[in-house]
């Protein structure tokens, strides 16, 4: 099958948000064509869950450093209620 390439040798941990979504959305287009092999499809699987969690994590972190931000929303206090 024409188009297929092997996964991206690029360490997951090294890349940013907006890289492992884009490689992502690439696995994901890849494995619908259907991959040549068995073994091709299962390391293209491996790598898209490899990038789907990095990006889970920034998206956690970025939530941690929003509610970092906000204290007094997530102290459960009242305080506009004065």
């Amino acid at each position: 099958m024409e188009g297929v390439t092997a996964p991206n040798a690029t360490p997951v941990e090294t890349l940013s948000f907006e890289a492992a979504r884009d490689e992502l959305v690439r696995v994901v287009a890849e494995l619908e064509q259907g991959a040549p092999t068995l073994e091709h499809s299962l390391a293209l699987w491996e790598r898209g869950e490899a990038l789907a969690a990095r990006c889970e994590e920034w998206l956690l972190g970025a939530k941690r450093r929003l509610e970092a931000t906000r204290p007094e929303a997530s102290d459960g206090s009242d305080e506009d209620e004065s």
